[in-house]
């Protein structure tokens, strides 16, 4: 086993340190009882509580959320479908199109995407709100979902739905009670991508947003332009500890499913001995 120099053990200590150290001094400061954000005054929780309060922020906030859900599970269901196609389709008439147009939104700037679909929606007359904020998400997250169902579908062994079609299931049976459940981590990782995508998205979400949906990322934006206060600190660091419990939870039903995975594969191989 290799071990690990003082050059990369500093090089690895520094990277971290410039990626989570911001964050753990926002966390710290979230408990700051002093108006100032860079003055510590003492432990205290006072400001999650007027966050609690503050009528701006969880309007915000339950908007972010409804947005986030809407668009994940919509994105999820359609990368599943985009990445079936291109994966199990075969050679089709503009299968090269198809991809390229799934694929796109992954290299397009989100300012271009953002006013592209700005102007979609005025030319259409659809009035900017929730809708148009879920329907912009749902553009460019459902690229993300596409490629993550796509690695575990190329991955997939075929001869488990050959199986079941030999034993009298249709392709919808042998792909809900077969494919679906083998690739479900897969498809809870991309609904996990696209949820926090949404979560924080802030540049598409300002161009398709109308005064009645304002989202958290806008709204956070727009108070930390007339200066940071210690709310916006305990904003922060609920949004940091929601986005890492759902990492964990991924990470650990991700696990879980694989060692299932594992048990069935080795049971299977005991019963054909």
């Amino acid at each position: 086993m290799r071990r690990l120099s003082w050059f990369n053990v500093t090089s690895l200590t520094l990277g971290f340190a410039f990626l989570y150290l911001p964050m753990v001094i926002l966390v710290i400061y979230s408990f700051n009882s002093s108006k100032l954000v860079t003055v510590w005054a003492g432990f205290s929780t006072k400001w999650y509580g007027e966050l609690l309060q503050n009528e701006a922020f969880l309007d915000a906030a339950w908007v972010t959320i409804k947005v986030a859900v809407m668009s994940s599970t919509f994105a999820t269901a359609l990368g599943t479908m985009a990445a079936y196609v291109l994966v199990r389709g075969g050679r089709f008439m503009g299968r090269t199109l198809f991809s390229g147009m799934i694929y796109a939104p992954l290299v397009m700037p989100e300012v271009i995407t953002g006013l592209s679909l700005l102007l979609l929606f005025i030319g259409i007359g659809l009035d900017r709100g929730v809708l148009t904020i879920v329907l912009a998400h749902t553009t460019f997250s459902m690229c993300y979902v596409s490629v993550v169902v796509s690695s575990r579908l190329v991955s997939f062994d075929r001869s488990l739905e050959e199986a079941a079609l030999d034993l009298g299931s249709s392709q919808w049976e042998a792909f809900r009670l077969v494919t679906l459940p083998i690739i479900a981590p897969a498809v809870i990782s991309g609904w996990l991508l696209a949820f926090t995508l949404s979560l924080d998205d802030l540049v598409i979400a300002s161009f398709t947003s109308g005064p009645s949906a304002t989202t958290l990322p806008i709204k956070i934006f727009s108070a930390v332009r007339l200066g940071v206060s210690p709310e916006i600190n305990a904003l922060s660091t609920i949004m940091i500890a929601i986005v890492t419990v759902g990492v964990i939870s991924a990470s650990l039903v991700s696990k879980r499913n694989s060692l299932k995975a594992q048990k069935d594969a080795q049971a299977a191989e005991r019963a054909g001995a």
